[in-house]
């Protein structure tokens, strides 16, 4: 069965991810799109014969099996809950909203159109973390992850959405963090935070030499991004697992971007070094160490393409937009995550302590 397919948005990732994989999928056929941009919508029309729109509500969701929503982070939620209410299978990409009450009207869309929300949050589709997930079992009981995602010129889309909190609603945390929390979630299981302490720092931002090499989007003179670009947090759950969690779009770092992933037990720990994501300054290959009474193996992992985690997550979706049982699993996701997220915010808010006579400077003793 062809999935007839609605495409949402048309800029970087529409362009970039969902179309050429969409177009290239025989499962797929991808009938209509939309987007405000015209010069978009012309050149959609012009490559694949297809409308375009410049709303949603201009197209007849029942000419659609399944839609996928790649538009600004704001305009998700509001997107979603539109075609969800007219019954349309809707995949949203990460984050999925920017709020728990944004996630609550989601449920609710869903719950009343009677066709599912599914989750665009890639990585946990990788061979890799499919791999550190297999080793978890036998660590024992978990004790520890941590997880990090650390870039080393890499604040997206110069000035432009994604560094503006009321369009994005925040920086590096609902980016690159998102994914962290999706893939914690993949490895170790659903977990809920009791205590959360955090900073979130904007050292970086808005300096155009630490922009990100591969994107080529233009600056918007005078506009000044007002989200982080790095954030720590040190998370604990019910039943006392720990999470550290580190994202940066910037830091010292002068070889690669890399992710981290090191997972802790009584009886061992493992850890997973690669690259999430399309950065050309990649970790050669990932790899995952393994160690147990002090006995270290390192677990083979076969390179794949940069973005094989697209591919493998849309070779299932077709099936997942028509099961019964798809409704309701991404929104309880989705609002964990987005809970994790408001309360390290929240803590990173309050653990700001003003500097008093007593504050130390580099090189005093």
């Amino acid at each position: 069965m062809t999935v007839r397919t609605f495409l949402v948005g048309l800029g970087w990732s529409g362009q970039e991810i969902w179309l050429p994989r969409l177009l290239a999928h025989d499962g797929y056929d991808v009938v209509a799109a939309a987007d405000p941009d015209p010069g978009r919508r012309a050149a959609f029309t012009a490559a694949t014969g297809r409308p375009a729109f410049a709303d949603t509500r201009a197209f007849d969701t029942g000419q659609a099996d399944l839609a996928v929503v790649a538009v600004p982070n704001h305009a998700h939620a509001p997107v979603a809950r539109d075609l969800l209410l007219r019954g349309l299978a809707t995949f949203v990409e990460k984050p999925v909203c920017l709020s728990a009450g944004e996630a609550e009207l989601l449920a609710d869309a869903e719950r009343r159109g009677g066709a599912p929300l599914l989750a665009g949050s890639a990585f946990r589709h990788r061979a890799d973390v499919a791999e550190l997930a297999r080793l978890v079992p036998a660590l024992g009981r978990i004790r520890n992850v941590d997880v990090s995602w650390i870039r080393a010129r890499g604040v997206p889309q110069a000035k432009g959405w994604f560094t503006n909190r009321s369009q994005a609603g925040g920086g590096v945390l609902f980016d690159l963090g998102w994914h962290l929390l999706d893939v914690l979630d993949a490895v170790v299981g659903p977990l809920t935070f009791d205590q959360v302490a955090a900073v979130t720092t904007d050292d970086h931002v808005n300096e155009a030499g630490w922009t990100a090499a591969w994107r080529h989007d233009p600056p918007a003179p005078g506009v000044t991004a007002d989200v982080e670009d790095t954030v720590r947090a040190f998370l604990v759950a019910e039943g006392g697992l720990s999470v550290g969690l580190r994202a940066s779009w910037a830091s010292h770092s002068a070889t690669h971007d890399a992710t981290t992933i090191r997972v802790e037990g009584t009886a061992g720990t493992a850890t997973l070094c690669c690259t999430f994501g399309f950065s050309p300054h990649r970790v050669p290959r990932p790899g995952i160490t393994h160690v147990r009474a002090g006995e270290v193996s390192e677990i083979p992992v076969p390179p794949e393409p940069v973005g094989a985690e697209y591919d493998r997550q849309l070779a299932t979706l077709g099936t997942l937009a028509s099961a019964p049982s798809s409704r309701g699993r991404a929104i309880e996701g989705a609002h964990r995550i987005v809970r994790a997220i408001e309360a390290i915010y929240a803590a990173a808010a309050t653990s700001l302590v003003p500097a008093g006579p007593a504050e130390f400077k580099a090189g005093e003793r």
